[in-house]
């Protein structure tokens, strides 16, 4: 049985690449529009050898990470001292609602007029990208704690920050975590838009001007890298998460 599970998604790929074979040798759409997978598969080892896609790769994921852990700092900052001073929420609410609604993508003319088209615009955008899930998370692990556990602190003549740092915060930790692996999704998303507009390295920007040079086998490597880095950078993630807290994978982590 563990056998046929682990084989299930081979499977998948596999019908992908069925039909993807299938159609380019019908030529039901023009080669231009889309290359045949052994095209696609010899600019894929050309860009290895070349090592530009080694550098794109490289530069998109150290501008992820760095835009990630701000985004994820300012989540919990915000996230704790709403849970702390709860009356605070009035004044700032709103405005976190109405940027919650704002497409990051829309700020980048914005951000070019006030930062250029440095990194200072990309990792905005990843932090405007990442925030909100992350802190929708850990606001909700935090004020959805026990009652009776905040009970228990009571009893022992807990303050409010011991109850805060031993039993609120332990208990949310699953939350949060959905939170940074859902923040680490819109952060590749994030950049790869942003790398499209403001950036002369990257992913995105390889994707872009390969389209501008009609290269779209070339188009099609870079999105597939995306996603294989994308799924990487996420079984990364889990790895560390069972290795601190066992049984991850009965809250949804694996």
């Amino acid at each position: 049985m563990r056998t046929i599970k682990k084989t299930k998604p081979f499977i998948g790929i596999g019908i992908v690449l069925i039909v993807w074979v299938f159609v380019t040798k019908f030529e039901i759409f023009n080669s231009y529009v889309l290359p045949t997978p052994t095209k696609v598969l010899e600019s894929f080892f050309k860009m290895l050898e070349s090592g530009e896609l080694f550098e794109d790769i490289f530069i998109s994921l150290m501008r992820v990470l760095k835009g990630f852990s701000i985004a994820f700092i300012l989540a919990f900052v915000m996230g704790t001292f709403r849970t702390l001073v709860p009356s605070s929420v009035a004044y700032y609410e709103h405005i976190l609602e109405f940027l919650r609604n704002v497409p990051p993508l829309s700020m980048i003319p914005l951000l070019i007029l006030w930062c250029g088209i440095g990194e200072t615009t990309k990792t905005v955008i990843i932090v405007l990208a990442s925030f909100f899930p992350m802190y929708l998370s850990i606001v909700k692990g935090f004020t959805s704690c026990d009652g009776r556990l905040l009970e228990v602190g009571n009893v022992f003549g807990y303050t409010d920050f011991q109850k805060f740092t031993r039993i609120i915060l332990p208990s949310a930790m699953t939350d949060i975590i959905v939170g940074m692996r859902i923040g680490m999704g819109y952060s590749w998303r994030a950049i790869i838009g942003a790398e499209m507009v403001a950036a002369s390295t990257g992913l995105g920007h390889q994707i872009l001007f390969s389209q501008q040079m009609s290269r779209t086998d070339k188009v099609i490597v870079g999105i597939l890298v995306i996603g294989i880095v994308g799924i990487l950078t996420d079984r990364v993630f889990v790895f560390v998460l069972k290795k601190l807290w066992k049984g991850s994978e009965e809250h949804g982590w694996n």
